[in-house]
């Protein structure tokens, strides 16, 4: 259970498998857990660097200072620490919006970019979400009540139709042991909103794919489609914002494809 001291922060992180660096950047309320499914279809071709972002798991104190430029920073620190000098780089959600801020950060250290569910998208809705899931974990509801408030907007309809999938989720995500707190989910929130737009308004200067899923509501398919235009992508039918739990063989299949295109 490896940390990387940092001034204000001990940056937790995993690494596993072989091969060229594959930064992998968890998005909103996740942390490097979420990158479960798709290991075993990665691990013999990369090695997965997972870190745990400021305000999310291991990675304390979570109410030190955060921004996308500020994860951006980590996590280029935590390539530095580990002697990669360039790494090919995916981010899911806002694990991808990290991520474009990192190509305009350091592009020479980019071999590849890879976003998964994510776009340069400011949407209204989504912030009036993640505001409501806060008011509900505040609240005296169940602890799983917002959970259930939020899993239908990161699951796919036909997910629900599979026998015991979704308590199964549940059950996963209230037993794991490093959860986002409430409040760090607030900070991490605030931290999105305070976010510098200038790095979104010209498209990352290095080999980029956008995986999208065709059932995505955070994200909808057809305003990332707009947003990415002059972006190559490739869409996964069937899958929601949680397209890497809920297709992981060909989300791995997609990465893969693309970043052994650009040797590093």
């Amino acid at each position: 259970m490896p940390d990387l001291a940092l001034p204000d922060v001990s940056l937790h992180y995993e690494v596993s498998g072989t091969g060229p660096p594959l930064l992998m950047l968890a998005g909103m309320l996740s942390d490097s857990a979420s990158w479960e499914p798709t290991l075993p279809f990665l691990s013999a071709d990369f090695t997965l660097i997972r870190p745990d972002n400021r305000t999310t798991g291991r990675t304390t104190p979570a109410d030190a200072p955060a921004s996308p430029a500020i994860w951006a920073q980590d996590a280029l620190a935590l390539l530095d620490h580990l002697g990669h000098s360039k790494a090919h780089v995916l981010g899911h959600s806002l694990g991808g919006n990290i991520g474009w801020v990192l190509t305009r950060m350091a592009p020479t250290r980019v071999a590849s970019y890879t976003m998964l569910a994510s776009a340069p998208l400011n949407l209204r809705r989504n912030v009036e979400l993640f505001r409501t899931l806060i008011a509900i974990r505040r609240s005296d509801a169940p602890p799983d009540a917002w959970l259930r408030v939020f899993f239908p907007w990161i699951f796919a309809p036909h997910t629900y139709e599979i026998p015991g999938a979704i308590d199964a989720a549940l059950a996963q995500a209230l037993a794991y042991p490093h959860q986002q707190s409430v409040e760090a989910m607030a900070h991490q929130l605030e931290a999105v909103l305070s976010a510098d737009p200038a790095p979104f308004q010209t498209e990352p200067d290095v080999p980029t794919l956008a995986i999208l899923a065709e059932d995505d509501l955070l994200i909808p398919f057809k305003a990332a489609k707009d947003a990415l235009s002059g972006i190559e992508r490739r869409v996964i039918s069937g899958s929601g914002h949680a397209v890497h739990w809920e297709a992981p063989e060909k989300v791995a299949q997609h990465i893969r494809d693309f970043a052994l295109q650009h040797d590093i």
